[in-house]
């Protein structure tokens, strides 16, 4: 299961100039962090100070990474996975409870979202090499080892075990979008009063540009990249895109994502892109994930237990659903 890294999707409108009837500069730097894209937008009083909380952070990032990562070997995350079969590890809270709202998420989309997809074999191939459909039996062994009621979680000791030998987990972009937050808390609680962080296209938000407006975002068609779906005005909160137009594949008539049901081993179809707006990115990027996997119906009953969300969605056709308490005009 992985989220699309979707620019043509999020189109960022930010000047990168200074404001000086508001004394405030807005400094922008791009960096690649856990394993993909960040854009890293802080407004404050002048451009050394700007920079300075960029560098923190990429600092914070790091250290979350470090923390996180399923692919260093090293990490508290990876450490887990070693064990698996073995025994329980403990690890930090915050390593911990993310674990658990992720197994939370799990359970509430029945495994259309699993914490442990990292133990799938990546059967399927969308680089073009793909001539015909995995087996039933392949598909199928390509998630034997992929179940979060099989993850045991230990409170008071703070430990994670993973019953089978063999098994994973992976925060994968629910990472990026719990990064974002918790950076912008970061420096809310700084006192910087505007920024944009940018995951990957999980964007985390607070305060306004330089020059008084909200941020907006713009939101494409993929399938007419040359209008804007929608500009949304945001101040504090977060929007996240899932989607598969980049990569996929064609059977028989019938188009498979890139992004796979890790209860079933089969690539999601019906949905194009989710776009989720919110609160905050982490949970917003795993109810983008687990909508595209579940597909337009079940996407939209998934919604309605998060009220503080609302999304658009653009089928493989390219028709655009809205759920009804999505606020902004297309």
């Amino acid at each position: 299961m992985q989220k699309s890294i979707i620019y043509k999707l999020l189109i960022f409108f930010v000047t990168l100039q200074s404001f000086s009837c508001y004394s405030q500069v807005l400094r922008k730097r791009t960096t690649l962090l856990m394993g993909g894209r960040f854009d890293i937008s802080i407004v404050a009083k002048d451009s050394l100070s700007a920079e300075q909380n960029i560098n923190e952070v990429i600092a914070e990032i790091t250290r979350i990474e470090n923390l996180i990562s399923d692919w260093k070997p090293d990490s508290q995350v990876s450490e887990v996975n070693q064990n698996a079969g073995v025994k329980p590890i403990k690890v930090d809270r915050e390593v911990f409870e993310l674990a658990q709202r992720a197994i939370k998420l799990s359970k509430i989309t029945n495994g259309g979202f699993d914490v442990s997809f990292a133990a799938m074999d990546r059967i399927w191939k969308f680089d073009g090499s793909m001539t015909e459909m995995p087996s039933a039996e392949a598909i199928k062994k390509s998630v034997e080892k992929v179940g979060y009621k099989n993850i045991i979680l230990d409170s008071t000791a703070s430990t994670i075990f993973l019953k089978l030998k063999g098994m994973k987990i992976g925060f994968g972009a629910l990472g990026e979008g719990y990064a974002t937050d918790k950076c912008r808390a970061m420096m809310i609680q700084k006192g910087i009063e505007a920024g944009i962080i940018n995951g990957s296209g999980d964007m985390s938000t607070w305060g306004k540009q330089p020059n008084g407006n909200d941020w907006k975002i713009g939101i494409t068609n993929p399938f007419k990249p040359e209008k804007i779906l929608a500009a949304i005005p945001l101040k504090d909160g977060a929007i996240t895109t899932s989607g598969s137009y980049e990569k996929f594949v064609v059977f028989n008539g019938k188009r498979y994502s890139h992004i796979i049901n890790p209860a079933t081993g089969y690539p999601a179809t019906g949905l194009c892109s989710v776009t989720v707006v919110g609160p905050n990115a982490e949970t917003a990027n795993g109810l983008s994930t687990s909508m595209m996997v579940l597909g337009q119906t079940e996407g939209l009953l998934l919604l309605q237990k998060f009220p503080q969300y609302s999304c658009v969605m653009i089928t493989d056709k390219g028709k655009v659903v809205k759920s009804k308490n999505f606020a902004y005009k297309l």
